[in-house]
């Protein structure tokens, strides 16, 4: 088990360049199982679940070639439409190889998925999906076999605008026969992403980012290079951990557009903030002020940021609650932040935060990747030492967390406990 060792106490103050995103990397890396033509990416962030994703699509058949930060990933010998078990569990995403593995191949056999324990996040919608678009699904034990002899376009409306699911239609419609149309579409930036990823390569997707997509089918895809959109979540944490701890940074490589309810919050809470193109600065005030969240999809404040705001709010002055509408396990990282001095109440899909005047650092267990990173914010903000334990989540997510904040000013190390 890894393990961050935290002083807290000190003021973080530079420059910090955000890598880039997990959320929109892990799709992108599918799109080269539908493109047989190699596919080059630029600015994938070096975490386990792109490393997961990676090591899955080696197995599938596809070649895999690294050089100066670059990936190039090509499936024309890719000869498995099976995703293994063992693989599958270890992060929910793996569920987007599948509609791409179906798009291409017409076939695909794997199991429910894992990741962090944030609540039900059952794959129906993906399910359903795929039916409408004329897929035979076969649920036997833990395996889920899809087979279809081609797939039809579509109309498709999404009870929930899911991200995952948006993703999977996209993938599975691009060489669909006529035209799939979303409605209720989730309307994230790394939806468009991928469809700009996908478009790059001769796709034709439209509406991407709004509630309303449309997939023409086309026949084949060529050779093209792509690089990845900077990591909003890995921002935002950024941002939180300088306006908890105390000085000013700026995050550099990111585009302050993806992340305006944060951005907006973090000012309601007393912070100074200026964006420009690319770059977001923050200066933190004497004292934060107490503010109430509710998260949303896209364009609403986003889930992943919730535990983090929820760290940073446990030393605003005055009251906050907090509403959690995606996720109803996303709470659990409270009950750590009670054991170092928080004032919090739960009760259903909301939290009570009384700020208090100081935070004492304990040793406390990392339960999810979101939840983990709330963890080292308040250890940078709390008094003594903060010991996260289980910080393998954490590093699912996040890449060179510690080496980034260190970089700020931050007393913090990983360790490995035996």
């Amino acid at each position: 088990m890894l393990s961050y060792i935290i002083q807290g106490g000190n003021e973080l103050n530079g420059n910090v360049v955000a890598s880039g995103s997990k959320n929109a990397a892990l799709p992108i890396i599918a799109t080269a199982i539908l493109n047989p033509e190699p596919v080059t990416l630029y600015n994938i962030p070096d975490i386990e679940d792109t490393k997961i994703t990676l090591e899955i699509l080696k197995l599938l058949g596809c070649k895999i070639t690294k050089n100066n930060g670059k990936i190039t990933i090509c499936s024309k010998n890719m000869n498995k439409t099976a995703i293994p078990k063992e693989l599958m569990h270890k992060l929910r995403s793996t569920v987007v190889l599948a509609g791409a593995i179906i798009g291409r191949f017409k076939e695909a056999t794997f199991s429910y998925p894992g990741g962090c324990n944030i609540g039900a996040r059952p794959i129906d919608l993906h399910l359903d999906s795929f039916k409408k678009l004329g897929i035979t699904i076969d649920e036997r034990e833990e395996y889920i076999h899809c087979k279809c002899d081609k797939i039809l376009g579509k109309r498709i409306k999404l009870k929930f605008p899911s991200v995952g699911a948006t993703e999977n239609i996209i993938l599975s419609s691009v060489y669909a026969k006529g035209a799939t149309h979303i409605t209720n579409a989730a309307k994230e930036p790394e939806i468009k992403d991928l469809a700009k990823c996908l478009n790059s390569m001769g796709a034709k997707v439209f509406g991407a980012g709004t509630g309303e997509i449309t997939i023409f089918g086309v026949k084949k895809l060529h050779k093209a290079t792509y690089k990845i959109m900077a990591d909003r979540i890995e921002t935002g944490t950024l941002l939180c951990a300088v306006a908890g701890a105390g000085g000013s940074v700026t995050v550099e490589n990111t585009n302050p557009e993806n992340l305006l309810t944060v951005l907006y919050s973090l000012k309601e809470m007393g912070c100074h903030i200026k964006i420009n193109k690319d770059k977001i600065s923050l200066q933190a005030p004497k004292q934060l002020k107490a503010i109430d969240i509710e998260t949303e999809p896209y364009p609403g404040f986003p889930t992943d940021m919730q535990p983090i705001m929820g760290a940073l709010l446990t030393k605003a002055e005055g009251k906050s609650n907090i509403k959690e509408n995606i996720f109803e396990n996303r709470f659990k990282y409270t009950e750590e932040l009670i054991r170092m001095g928080a004032n919090i109440i739960q009760e259903d899909k909301n939290i009570e935060i009384t700020g208090v005047t100081e935070l004492v650092g304990k040793e406390v267990m990392s339960k999810d990747l979101r939840g983990g990173a709330a963890l080292v914010i308040a250890g940078l903000m709390a008094k003594g030492e903060t010991k996260v334990n289980n910080i393998e989540y954490i590093l699912r997510g996040y890449e060179n967390l510690d080496i980034k904040l260190k970089s700020l000013g931050a007393n913090i190390k990983k360790e490995k406990v035996n």
